[in-house]
């Protein structure tokens, strides 16, 4: 193994080993903190694999805007701060047993895909312009879906925070029983 396949390994365990702390951890700062960690572990790998604009976009976009952005909702909602007893469904056991199943489906999906195939690690594979040129010609389609699917959850989120809604289903419901 390379130097560079060395440390493309050490930052894949960092990422999982930390993502994994992200859905196990009892306080909820503690989770922002460790999904900082996963999420710059991933643009390490990215800087590793010399795709500099796909990092930095991670760095920028996921850890200075996401993170922060939770850390926001998490502060300015008083959300609990220390451990909490509400954050664990009691569910842990078969969210263990789908979250495993879903990964040996993922593991074997990719080693029956990409069995004999060997991709060295290549300068200028993560070029602003090669990126573009993919994402653009290539998966334009999954693209826009995938941008769909976030307005729509964003909108979803929206009509689920808001506290309003449900006082006025329900005053409605009174005023004609």
């Amino acid at each position: 193994m390379s130097g560079q396949e060395i440390v493309f390994t050490l930052l894949g365990v960092v990422a999982v080993g930390s993502g994994i702390m992200v859905v196990t951890t009892r306080r909820l700062v503690h989770a922002a903190l460790w999904l900082v960690l996963s999420f710059g572990a991933l643009a390490g790998g990215y800087l590793v694999l010399t795709a500099e604009f796909v990092a930095w976009v991670q760095v920028l976009i996921y850890v200075g805007a996401v993170v922060v952005l939770l850390l926001f909702g998490i502060m300015l909602t008083r959300a609990p701060i220390g451990d909490s007893a509400d954050l664990d469904s009691g569910n842990r056991w078969a969210a263990a047993a789908v979250a495993a199943a879903t990964a040996a489906v993922l593991v074997t999906v990719m080693v029956m895909g990409f069995r004999n195939e060997r991709m060295p690690l290549r300068a200028g594979g993560g070029s602003a312009s090669a990126l573009g040129g993919s994402v653009f010609r290539t998966w334009v389609l999954p693209f826009e879906v995938l941008s769909v699917l976030l307005l729509a959850s964003l909108v979803g989120a929206i009509v689920l925070s808001r506290t309003d809604i449900g006082s006025r289903v329900a005053g409605r419901r009174k005023g004609r029983g």
